[in-house]
């Protein structure tokens, strides 16, 4: 397969017909391509009645690169189907034809607009994208869909993420050799790609009629650097959308080639869709294996890339998701009727039963708040940080599923099988080349997007640090074997963790029950106690709702129907209302919350005192004001509106005195509530306790328990006892609470 993306390569029909190709591309020749090419960027409008030339615009400000519509190319009217045609069946001999094309036309205007001689203008670059899925121009597949028999030496789009990019470096695309004997010397074109050059093993000079035969030797030229021409080349590695991954199977991924402008346009986090010619190379590993069976026949698939959908060069404000003007006018028509919030409320995970408050959270999370460009360059964040603390078996895990479905971005991970490096970046050696570079983790993945971490409290207290600057900051700094660089990474993370003891303890305070750092609290927006309460009229009604899901479930195709109907349309909505809408908190609000963010601090420290501590197991700061700013936003966000009212921010503060503020007064004292004889009860424990155990002695949990059952205390009584001397601090338990040591 050696040759197969030779560039300058053309034929003339020669009484063959190429498989795939339209009757009239298949008889285009050199310079009718060439012609219809520049004919083509001359004369191409999308609309007669305009006056506007886009490639000859294009051409006039910048004689260096030319993005060509696809769509525009094969258009039956004003386009040349034929040219697109013959460039998505073999873009390796046209598309060069395409950028001499481009570059005669930028002369052409050039010397139209300057007097005297002809200007020299450089190479165009021709980057292809396609604007409309129509049309038969470049085939867009998945990674699993690609098929070597039907896409090699093809124009293909795949949709990715990158994942790592390389360094740059110099590919050469005309090298000079000269002979070391006689003098002689040739220019040969490298092959694009990975592609290289053959070095003739003869001198050239010995093939002149009328010269000796050869006296220059075997291999007798020498490269000469000096007059090499070169482009800058990058290499560029693109993983599968974790949406696009079936369950159960690993993402798969694949090198990608990219060069001259499009060097450094894209870094690792981006989402984009690919324009290419798919090809295939021998990497090292096969050419080792050259003597084994199959060695010589294994080669390896790779995108060289010519063009991206998104505007790359131009940055983020050409990456927005583009909606029909029926699918605007729906969502304008449903954010103006009534209730529009709880109908969307209503929408969010629609299995789980009760947990309203969570749900209006994770409506918030989705939906986001503003991002701030502050006058001095930095950022606000607009992201809004949830997490989930408390029993297990109280839905926690299926929020985040549910969440990780629905965001238009979203990665799910979990706590304990995930590491600092795969949660925000990491610095990886290429095999090959023994160069460093830069692979993105999930942090750098789900920008724009959502996280969910399950199992928040396995991970190891050094990787929880590790996202304190994606959390708040919102980017990564990475500065690792000669790399010095800074990611992006906005995103939303919605957490689960469970307490220390694996279920909530109302005899614990909220500090013992709550066992994370305060830096890691503060970065979230709203913190949640979910507790699972034991109560038999919730508990048949909670069964009730599990069984209806479970019998309802693959029942009647047409409620399916509807149900993906609707998380179709709210995941487009969410879509549409994070790229349009940003909507700033009015004065009178802002005054608003003002006073109760002074009243909430008061509070927080009232909670603290009563348990006997210095601060508020969850703090409440300055950040704490910020997330309520940002859930104001994201619930006028719900509704299309400019500002975010009165009505938004009381709304914001039930939410939080709901979540963050529960938790920090929850715990010990607000449950400890006594009737005379309970307390004159729990005294007599605490005297056969301190009877039965002497000062700096130990213990067992379970043998204490067991000799006051038998002289008539009851059980959990006596761990009430304990609990309540704990908390005095004249016992302490040791040893995962199986032995409990008496201090004082």
């Amino acid at each position: 397969m050696s040759g197969f993306d030779e560039g300058a390569v053309f034929y003339s029909d020669q009484q063959f017909v190429s498989v795939g190709l339209a009757e009239d591309a298949v008889n285009l020749t050199k310079q009718q391509a060439l012609t219809k090419f520049g004919e083509f960027i001359r004369t191409f409008q999308i609309d007669n009645k305009s006056s506007s030339f886009p490639y000859a615009d294009q051409l006039a400000k910048s004689s260096q690169r030319l993005r060509v519509d696809l769509a525009h190319l094969a258009h039956p009217v004003y386009g040349a189907p034929d040219l697109a045609s013959a460039l998505t069946e073999n873009p390796a001999d046209f598309l060069p034809l395409f950028e001499a094309a481009a570059k005669a036309e930028a002369q052409r205007i050039r010397s139209l607009a300057e007097d005297g001689s002809e200007p020299d203008v450089a190479d165009v670059q021709v980057m292809l994208h396609k604007s409309s899925p129509a049309g038969h121009a470049a085939h867009t597949l998945s990674m699993r869909d690609i098929k070597p028999e039907s896409y090699v030496s093809k124009l293909v789009m795949v949709p990715g993420i990158i994942t790592a990019a390389s360094r740059p470096k110099h590919k050469a695309t005309y090298i000079t050799i000269q002979c070391r004997q006689c003098g002689h010397s040739q220019r040969l074109a490298c092959r694009p790609g990975v592609g290289g050059v053959t070095i003739p093993r003869q001198c050239g000079a010995s093939t002149v009629p009328g010269q000796a035969s050869n006296t220059c030797g075997m291999d007798p030229y020498l490269v000469l650097p000096s007059r090499a021409e070169c482009i800058d080349q990058q290499s560029l590695k693109m993983q599968e959308r974790p949406e696009d991954v079936p369950t159960g199977d690993l993402p798969r991924s694949m090198m990608c080639l990219v060069d001259r402008g499009l060097v450094g346009s894209v870094s690792p986090g981006t989402r984009v869709t690919a324009v290419g010619i798919l090809s295939i190379y021998q990497s090292k590993e096969a050419g080792k294996a050259r003597d084994r069976a199959g060695g010589v026949a294994i080669r390896q698939s790779y995108l060289r890339i010519v063009g991206f959908q998104e505007d790359v060069i131009n940055g983020d404000s050409s990456r927005k998701p583009t909606f029909s003007l029926e699918e605007e006018q729906e969502f304008k028509e449903f954010a103006a009727q009534p209730g529009a919030m709880d109908r969307i409320f209503a929408r969010i995970a629609p299995n789980i039963f009760g947990h309203a408050d969570i749900k209006r959270a994770i409506a918030a999370l989705l939906f986001g708040g503003a991002r701030k460009r502050m006058p001095d360059g930095t950022y606000r964040r607009g992201d809004i940080n949830v997490l989930l603390l408390g029993d297990p078996s109280t839905a926690k895990s299926q929020f985040l599923k549910f969440a990780s479905k629905t965001a238009p971005i979203a990665v799910y991970t979990s706590g304990k099988g995930s590491s600092a490096a795969g949660l925000t970046a990491s610095v990886i050696r290429d095999p090959s080349s023994r160069e460093f570079y830069l692979e993105g983790g999930a942090m750098v993945l789900a920008d724009g997007g959502v996280v969910c971490i399950d199992e928040f409290d396995k991970m190891r207290p050094e990787d929880r640090v590790a996202i304190h600057e994606a959390m708040e900051q919102q980017t990564i700094s990475i500065a690792k074997a000669g790399i010095t660089t800074m990611l992006r990474s906005r995103t939303s993370v919605l957490a689960a963790a469970n307490p220390p003891s694996g279920r909530y303890d109302d005899m614990k305070s909220a500090q013992e029950n709550i066992d994370l750092q305060s830096t890691i609290l503060s970065r979230f927006d709203l913190i949640f106690i979910v507790k699972d309460e034991r109560s038999m009229a919730r508990d048949k009604m909670i069964a009730q709702h599990v069984l209806g899901v479970h019998r309802a479930a693959g029942g009647r195709p047409e409620v399916d129907e509807e149900e993906v109907r609707e998380e179709e349309f709210l995941k487009r909505y969410i879509e549409y209302v994070r790229a349009s809408c940003s909507p700033r908190i009015t004065d009178s609000a802002a005054r608003l919350l003002a006073n109760e963010y002074v009243d909430l601090r008061g509070e927080a420290q009232r909670a603290a005192g009563a348990e006997g501590a210095d601060v508020p197991a969850i703090p409440i700061t300055v950040r704490q004001l910020e997330a309520i700013v940002r859930v104001s936003e994201a619930l006028a966000k719900m509704g299309l509106q400019a500002v975010a009212g009165e009505t938004h921010v009381r709304a914001a503060l039930e939410l939080f005195k709901a979540s963050t503020m529960d938790a920090v007064k929850s715990g010990l004292m607000d449950t400890l509530v006594f009737s005379e004889e309970q307390r004159a009860e729990v005294h007599r424990v605490e005297e056969q306790i301190k009877r039965r155990v002497a000062i700096g002695s130990f213990v067992s949990e379970r043998k204490l328990l067991d000799e006051l059952s038998r002289v008539g205390f009851n059980e959990n009584l006596v761990r009430k006892g304990l609990l309540y001397l704990q908390s005095n601090g004249d016992f302490e338990y040791r040893r995962e609470r199986r032995l409990v040591h008496r201090m004082r």
